[in-house]
């Protein structure tokens, strides 16, 4: 479907030599969201003040390195002939969710070592905050014209322009061509995943499960959608899509771990020793 329409503008602000782009201004703002929603259920739980705070510190840097390393090196063909600074651009874009996530947990799971608190208990409670940032996130991919569909025929696209509104319309036409949203598609379906994980963790559910829920509904939701997408990451030499082979790879991982931790008996509903973390009033 051909398209004439003009683009936002990737620039938020210049100042001077210091230009700042709305992907990385939304990514800071999905990070700092999740941070108040996480560390409203760790006051909730009477953990120690700051714990998530501290946490965050530590595996935003971390995520953020894992997410461009992943990135660059299943696009390293893109990068090798160019200046050497643009591996580290991701200001433009480029950071890979599941490279983010496995910054994040291995962050988690050094920091529950040296706070001497249960790993799972810290990953239920950011599980919400994770899926937040991401469905924020994808907005930052909307401004950069990134991580979008096919092109769309002309029924769908009489079809969307009775229900998007004419800015998300007129920005995912690149080129002349109207293409599908799937950024859009993937943020619905993670603030969706977002509702059911605060429900689940009403519920008090067995510990642990709340992250474990988190990876594979996202799993679940990334899996279809990255096959619309025209930007996947492949494994070098195949036409299989990385981020769809690690979705199907964490579905069958997650519930193998459910059911042995159900069966060994380590899922049990309250965290040994909470009480000792809460904060001296």
């Amino acid at each position: 479907m051909s398209c004439s329409a003009p683009a936002l503008d990737r620039v938020f602000i210049e100042l001077g030599p210091l230009t700042i782009y709305w992907y990385g201004l939304i990514i800071a703002f999905g990070a700092f969201l999740g941070l108040y929603i996480a560390t409203k259920e760790s006051d909730r739980l009477g953990l120690q003040k700051d714990l998530m705070t501290d946490l965050v510190v530590f595996a935003i840097p971390v995520s953020i390195i894992f997410a461009r390393l992943y990135y660059v090196i299943f696009e390293w063909d893109r990068y090798i002939g160019g200046p050497w600074w643009d591996v580290f651009a991701v200001w433009e874009g480029g950071i890979a969710i599941h490279g983010a996530l496995i910054g994040a947990v291995l962050t988690a799971i050094v920091f529950a070592r040296v706070k001497n608190v249960p790993f799972w208990q810290l990953a239920d409670i950011a599980a919400p905050s994770l899926i937040l940032g991401q469905a924020i996130g994808r907005w930052g991919n909307f401004m950069n014209q990134e991580a979008h569909g096919g092109p769309i025929s002309e029924s769908v696209f009489n079809s969307f322009h009775t229900y998007l509104p004419d800015f998300i319309m007129n920005q995912m036409c690149i080129e002349g061509v109207m293409y599908h949203p799937t950024f859009l598609y993937e943020s619905v379906w993670n603030l969706l995943v977002l509702v059911f994980l605060l429900v689940l963790r009403r519920k008090n559910p067995l510990r642990g499960e709340v992250f474990l829920s988190y990876v594979m509904a996202y799993s679940v939701g990334r899996f279809f959608i990255e096959g619309m997408r025209t930007d996947s990451l492949y494994i070098p030499g195949t036409d299989i899509r990385m981020a769809q082979l690690i979705s199907v790879a964490l579905i069958i991982a997650v519930i193998g771990v459910m059911v042995y931790r159900r069966i060994s008996g380590m899922a049990r509903k309250h965290y040994d020793g909470q009480n000792k973390h809460k904060t001296k009033k």
